[in-house]
């Protein structure tokens, strides 16, 4: 059975490669947009890094915590880790520990994040007390 449509009802692709997912690998590069987006209310400065080479399975963010302390931070499929204590520095003699959230690893790093965090909580509270009564 053949269906025709008219010209303007044609189908296009919308296929987006950056978005395809390999098997059971996550697309680190667009997990990490999604991290700078999530926490850049919280520390000072935060974004990709486009100087260090990327793939599918990494990426590198940098991050300027409230004190003023610069990190490169590597994500992989394990988790996040300092790998660098400037921008786009990577550091491979340094074994830091793997954090599984950048919650985790931001309140391990950075008091002013965890009270920026703290009190973003608490303004988000209120303006749900307040809608509710």
């Amino acid at each position: 059975m053949e269906i025709d449509c008219p010209p303007e009802e044609s189908i296009t692709s919308t296929f987006d490669e950056d978005s395809v997912e390999l098997g059971d690998v996550k697309d680190m590069r667009l997990e990490a947009d999604a991290i700078v987006n999530d926490v850049l209310f919280a520390v000072n400065e935060m974004h990709v890094s486009q100087s260090l080479a990327r793939a599918l399975d990494m990426a590198y963010i940098n991050v300027e915590t409230r004190e003023g302390n610069r990190y490169c931070l590597e994500l992989t499929e394990a988790g996040l880790r300092v790998v660098g204590y400037a921008f786009d520095e990577v550091n491979e003699e340094l074994n830091t520990q793997y954090h599984e959230t950048v919650y985790s690893l931001l309140d391990n790093l950075s008091p002013g994040y965890r009270e920026a965090f703290g009190n973003a909580l608490l303004q988000r509270l209120e303006r749900l007390k307040q809608n509710g009564q």
